[in-house]
């Protein structure tokens, strides 16, 4: 059956009282429909500088939002407002922002780029209280003010020893004691809070489980700046200047009977003791750019059936989980993306990045144009490659989908992900406008 009548009996099943809504919404959410109809329904704007960090609180009601200006704002997104707003304390970039679990919204965490945790607690009548909970190597008990130490992340290799500079933080949602962590180097280490020791000198901590794609091993060149997990556990992390990657429990260095110590780093007599070519390869997601910033990455739809990332294109990836496809590229910042997150039940998506505000998306027409406003100091660049490739324009068509074509030209431009901010960017952008103008 065709999609859209499968969509239209399932409305009808809906209407009916054959199909819990709950289901219907499930299922239209999980469609490549749903994605390819995503645009910009509404723009959140009060912060001052890049946003960071945005995040829902449980029951979405609620989005939290970090910037470069130190605040934090709460935002009663769907009437487009701030609900709240404060200056968390921190002397520098607020990089992560999250509502505390069971706190009826009003207990913050922060972290920034002045190396500190901050805990801010709202009280009555809108009176903030922010600790500083030392920095960023620990873990807290909130329930007291003291910070207990846990352990430091290691590199495995023995000759440097160096300490891991951490990015990313995942807990697994089929098994809250155990969480991933990534930063500087290659590896993804999972760990089980049950084992860690907290005994002094021995408190290092020792990783249950490493993944790393074959090819990577070793190499520890840029690191890994986002990790997400998915309902059945699989591990989303995203590499500094090369792809997303998908691991399974199958995919482990541990799993494969690989130690990851300095016998695998480095060998002084020969190669690497062990052969790449007998490990499983994990699903690669190709495109997007992630050298500038640290991105993080995402699973859309219901049953994480969808990965989305952020770009320095200024643009919002989305492929299929299932089979690594590119289904969907959006315009969402005039220069980077950096966060891209899902509503926790309902059909919507929140993105930012460099630009000063939040974007919500949503199906259906955008409600707000999703390519930025031409800059005035360019119309003369503009005006001039028009004349001189009017008749490319003028030659071109476009179909209902949004595509532009030129058959002697040779080629292809959805409307909405046109580069931004490169001089190839702006022309393309000035020649769609002024052909839009003359139609």
């Amino acid at each position: 059956m065709p999609p859209e009548r499968k969509r239209m009996a399932g409305l009808r099943e809906r209407e009916v009282g054959e199909l819990p809504p709950r289901h219907f919404a499930n299922a239209i959410m999980a469609s490549k429909g749903f994605v390819q109809s995503l645009s910009i329904q509404k723009r959140l704007w009060k912060h001052r500088g890049c946003i960071n960090t945005i995040s829902f609180n449980a029951d979405g009601r609620l989005l939290l939002s970090g910037s470069d200006d130190r605040t934090v704002v709460m935002w009663n997104w769907v009437e487009e407002v701030p609900a709240f707003s404060f200056h968390t304390g921190h002397s520098n970039n607020v990089l992560h922002a999250q509502f505390m679990p069971f706190s009826d919204d009003r207990s913050i965490v922060t972290c920034a780029a002045d190396g500190e945790v901050r805990h801010s607690q709202i009280g009555e009548g809108g009176r903030v209280t922010t600790d500083k909970l030392v920095e960023l190597d620990f873990a807290f008990d909130l329930r007291g003010k003291d910070a207990v130490k846990l352990f430091k992340c290691k590199a495995a290799d023995h000759f440097t020893a160096d300490d891991i500079e951490l990015f990313a933080i995942a807990i697994d949602p089929r098994k809250p004691c155990c969480f991933a962590v990534a930063g500087s180097d290659e590896y993804v280490r999972i760990y089980d809070a049950r084992k860690i020791c907290q005994d002094g000198n021995s408190s290092l901590g020792h990783p249950t489980e490493h993944f790393c794609p074959p090819h990577l091993i070793g190499e520890n060149k840029d690191g890994i700046t986002g990790l997400a997990y998915s309902q059945t556990s699989e591990i989303l992390a995203t590499y500094s200047h090369d792809n997303i990657y998908l691991f399974s429990r199958e995919h482990g260095l541990h799993f494969n009977d690989i130690e990851v110590d300095e016998r695998l780093l480095m060998d002084e007599t020969g190669p690497l003791s062990f052969n790449r070519d007998k490990l499983p390869i994990p699903k690669a997601f190709k495109g997007h750019q992630n050298q500038r910033t640290i991105k993080g990455v995402n699973f859309l739809g219901p049953n994480c059936d969808y990965v989305t990332s952020g770009s320095d294109c200024g643009r919002i990836f989305i492929w299929r989980k299932k089979d690594g496809e590119l289904i969907r590229v959006m315009n969402g910042d005039t220069d980077i993306v950096n966060c891209v997150e899902q509503h926790p039940s309902g059909i919507v998506v929140a993105s930012s990045g460099i630009d000063n505000d939040v974007k919500i998306w949503e199906p259906g027409e955008g409600g707000n144009p999703s390519i930025a406003p031409v800059d005035k100091n360019l119309d003369i660049f503009g005006t001039y490659f028009f004349k001189v490739n009017e008749d490319m324009w003028l030659s071109s068509s476009s179909d209902s989908d949004g595509f532009i074509y030129n058959d002697d030209f040779d080629y292809v431009m959805e409307l909405d992900d046109i580069l931004y901010g490169n001089e190839l960017g702006w022309v393309f952008r000035i020649g769609i406008l002024v052909k839009a103008i003359i139609q």
